[in-house]
């Protein structure tokens, strides 16, 4: 596109009247260019534009994944794995510290590392699951 003066484009008519090309086709309509360079700085203008949508509903028939769906909420607001999850921990814990006390005297800084980590993972846990809520 050519560049034009600002003085060209006051002069200029601009026709903001709506066309129809054809039936079947959206009107259209001409609007000036938006922003004019002149030479020795740049101007801009603002243009309001006119948007046709089309907003009819379009009826798709029913949804063939509603079961699933269902099926999928029902899962996350029994909350079925935070609480396996949970169950899995605590087992852990038991036989963790269960086999730290059958260690007697003799446990080594690596094994107290180990049930340490482990107990304090469940406060992590703990805060996780609490923390979480159910979106429904």
């Amino acid at each position: 596109m050519a560049r034009r003066k600002l003085e060209d484009l006051d002069k200029e008519e601009v026709n903001n009247e709506p066309t129809i090309t054809d039936e079947y086709e959206p009107r259209v309509r001409k609007a000036p260019d938006a922003v004019v360079v002149s030479n020795t700085e740049s101007v801009t203008r603002k243009v309001k534009l006119d948007l046709e949508l089309d907003a009819s509903v379009k009826d798709l028939g029913p949804n063939p994944y509603v079961k699933l769906i269902h099926a999928a909420r029902a899962v996350d607001s029994w909350r079925i794995f935070p609480r396996v999850f949970i169950t899995v921990y605590i087992v852990l814990l038991y036989q963790v510290v269960h086999w730290y006390m059958g260690l007697g005297v003799d446990a080594t800084m690596e094994q107290s590392g180990l049930v340490s980590v482990v107990v304090g993972a469940g406060a992590a846990w703990f805060g996780l699951y609490t923390g979480s809520k159910n979106r429904s």
